[in-house]
């Protein structure tokens, strides 16, 4: 299968609390680190299904694929800035959410 220009991972918003999510190898994540990639288009392609079918089941909503670069380290790092504002959590007041906790 053809390689994808960027890898991908998956994600989503969780149904109840509005939290992003991400797919990893075990299902839903709140840590980006823990995500899966995709290398090729099959591999997204299976991503892409497997979020569509967790909306059926009314899991998450706003699933989507995004573009990301591995570090040194291995973690998957977003490339465009969505997703970068969406790992640190909202924007809207630093005493909540990751900010508050001192997530990166």
């Amino acid at each position: 299968m053809p390689a994808l220009k960027h890898p991908q991972i998956l994600l989503a918003s969780h149904l109840a609390d509005g939290e992003v999510l991400f797919l990893g190898k075990e299902g839903w994540e709140r840590d980006h680190a823990k995500a899966r990639v995709a290398r090729d288009k099959e591999e997204a392609g299976a991503l892409e299904a497997f979020g569509k079918a967790e909306i059926v089941a009314n899991r998450v909503v706003d699933v989507y694929l995004a573009d990301v670069e591995i570090g040194a380290d291995g973690v998957p790092t977003p490339l465009h800035y969505r997703e970068k504002m969406r790992i640190k959590g909202p924007s809207v007041r630093l005493d909540l959410g990751k900010q508050a906790q001192g997530a990166a």
